[in-house]
């Protein structure tokens, strides 16, 4: 009987690796934890740490203390892949995304003031109004010194009182579920395209050509329909990706969806 070529460490490192190179784990997915590889290839604790070590001694992932080992972005052009359609991924913050794909992120707060008359927009044909005072914050966010967005949401400060006071480093969604206890029923969204040239006025890409710039506009809908917040940021054309994600529905046998 033949012995394995490689250490076990190594075979599922390599596995690891090659799941990572595939697309399978993609930039900032997290790596399966010691535990989980145990559990996979009833291993030891200290092959399931070398496994993970391995992994990230090559330069594939990085560990972060108390969250676990997540894929890093090795792609050449450092795009950024971000999910449309997952209710999960649009909690999770803008700065902890890009820690897991191995960036600095940084914030830069243009505006943070409250307006009085509320405010309105149009997503897929409806109109959506947030009534009463309004929390507008506009931050440019960076990763490794490059402006990735110009981020402007609008917030309701009748369901969200005294926001304006809090530091907001969370991914908001979160804020709403956790410190507000808001039951949320849906985020709505558009993406559209357009052109930001150098000269513009407002503009803080620091582009020298054309840039090409992703224009999203969303809301998020609480359970009672009323908006909690309106958001219209722009993001790099050249640095960002956007997937979409569905699920088929279910036909009855007389064709009508379950």
């Amino acid at each position: 009987m033949m012995k394995n070529k490689y250490p076990k460490y190594l075979e599922i490192s390599k596995a690891i690796i090659a799941k990572i190179e595939s697309g399978e784990l993609l930039p900032g997915d997290k790596v399966p934890s010691e535990n989980e590889l145990i559990n996979m290839y009833k291993i030891s604790n200290t092959t399931a740490r070398k496994s993970l070590l391995e992994v990230e001694l090559q330069g594939w992932a990085s560990r972060i203390k108390g969250k676990g080992t997540f894929v890093l972005n090795r792609s050449e052009d450092k795009h950024l892949t971000r999910m449309l359609g997952s209710f999960h991924a649009i909690k999770e913050s803008f700065n902890e995304n890009l820690i897991k794909e191995g960036f600095t992120p940084k914030n830069v707060t243009l505006e943070k003031t409250i307006i009085d008359n509320g405010i309105s927009i149009n997503i897929n044909g409806k109109n959506y109004i947030i009534e009463g005072k309004i929390l507008k914050i506009r931050r440019l966010r960076y990763a490794d010194d490059l402006l990735l967005k110009d981020e402007t949401r609008y917030v309701s400060m009748s369901l969200c009182p005294r926001i304006n006071l809090m530091e907001l480093n969370q991914a908001f969604l979160k804020i709403y579920e956790d410190k507000y206890h808001l039951q949320l029923d849906s985020v709505q969204r558009t993406l559209g395209v357009t052109i930001v040239y150098p000269e513009e006025e407002n503009n803080y890409f620091e582009n020298d050509l054309q840039l090409p710039v992703f224009i999203l506009d969303s809301v998020v809908v609480c359970e009672n329909q009323k908006v909690v917040e309106i958001e219209h940021s722009f993001y790099r054309g050249d640095k960002y990706k956007f997937s979409l994600h569905t699920k088929p529905q279910l036909i009855t046998s007389n064709g009508r969806i379950s």
